[in-house]
């Protein structure tokens, strides 16, 4: 693979709202057009929070704004700001938004995680439809959640299926004041509706004893149907990121193969699934080489050949330094100043790669392209 351009999708406003930019995603629509979204704040983590949307028709070379269509809502007369937003195309120009609500007034001021009980303020998934490319869309509606999945947070759009229903992803979290022993885990819930209903979670991800995590979860769906899963993997006993690992599914989700050690840390992307099965995966390295990488594998259950890597960002400051404590580390994540990168194929074989860098002060949603060697 080798870059063959790159670029700022987002520049971000010093001591404003959008100061900070991050939480990049980007779908490629079937007429050719793309879709991008990010978070926009004063900071990675505060109460002036938004959506931004980003559309593209030159495939990422130059982008133009295109507003925030989801405004910040009250749920259950708490204010509240969206941190995510991901999208995905149902059919042409037919879109399904999953967005994830914070609650900004149940403990007001407070940070999104609790650094001494590990939990985090209450959240909410919400959905939207839109029949027109992205133009225009339906009103938001809360997808209820049972009691079980605690505070629930979105890494992945909703999967669409080989059999045509749909899959989401969410994480679960222990309550803002619980200090009880967090058993994290990811579960899938299924629609055969378009998103209308879901039906009960089943687990994709799990260490009974809670020693692993398996956070921020990157899902795909490779041309022969099988979902491959990426995770940035936590050791809560040593307090230390361990490598990616993956899973395969075979049967939309519902069970799962055991977990491979990719062989390189630590937080994955969104992978990129060609139309020939071949996948694009990029990751963050924040405590070693402090950079932004990618590699390539022939398919979704094959080795991502360190022949294939490329660096597509290198940080011009020292790296992180990893804590000795889970929830110390949770509340670091809303200052650190790279990351989160997203890639998405292109009808042409290239590869898109969003991510956020710059500085506690400043952060700016980038891109480069990837070109995909025969």
């Amino acid at each position: 693979m080798v870059i063959t351009d790159t670029g700022t999708l987002a520049r971000a406003e010093a001591g404003t709202a959008r100061a900070a930019l991050t939480f990049p995603s980007v779908i490629c629509l079937s007429d050719g057009a793309l879709l991008a979204s990010c978070h926009a704040g004063s900071s990675k983590d505060s109460d002036d929070a938004s959506v931004e949307l980003f559309r593209s028709s030159n495939r990422g070379r130059t982008w133009t704004a295109s507003g925030r269509p989801f405004t910040d809502m009250e749920v259950g007369g708490r204010r509240g700001t969206f941190k995510v937003c991901y999208l995905t195309e149902l059919q042409q120009g037919v879109l399904i938004a999953c967005l994830m609500w914070i609650d900004r007034q149940t403990y007001s001021g407070k940070p999104l995680f609790n650094g001494e009980t590990e939990g985090c303020l209450p959240m909410e998934i919400m959905l939207a439809e839109s029949e027109d490319g992205g133009q225009t869309w339906s009103p938001l509606r809360v997808m209820q959640m049972p009691e079980e999945i605690g505070p629930p947070s979105l890494t992945n759009p909703i999967l669409e299926l080989d059999d045509g229903s749909l899959a989401m992803s969410i994480e679960t979290n222990k309550h803002y004041q619980d200090d009880s022993k967090w058993y994290q885990r990811v579960v899938l819930f299924h629609s055969t509706d378009g998103g209308q209903t879901w039906g009960e979670p089943i687990t994709a991800g799990q260490d009974p004893s809670g020693r692993i995590f398996s956070w921020d979860l990157r899902l795909g769906v490779a041309p022969d149907g099988r979902i491959g899963s990426f995770s940035w993997t936590y050791d809560n006993d040593t307090n230390e990121y361990l490598n990616i690992h993956r899973r395969i599914s075979s049967d939309g989700g519902r069970t799962w193969t055991a977990p491979e050690d990719l062989g390189f840390p630590d937080q994955a992307s969104h992978p990129a699934i060609l139309p020939d099965g071949r996948v694009v995966l990029a990751w963050v390295d924040r405590f070693g080489s402090r950079s932004i990488k990618a590699r390539l594998a022939s398919a979704i259950d094959a080795p991502f050949e360190p022949t294939t890597e490329v660096v597509l960002y290198e940080h011009d400051t020292d790296a992180a330094t990893a804590t000795d404590d889970t929830g110390a580390l949770l509340e670091e994540m809303s200052v650190w100043s790279f990351g989160l990168p997203y890639c998405e194929s292109l009808p042409d074989g290239d590869v898109l790669v969003l991510y956020y860098a710059g500085t506690e002060e400043v952060l700016d949603v980038r891109w480069a392209r990837l070109r995909i060697d025969d």
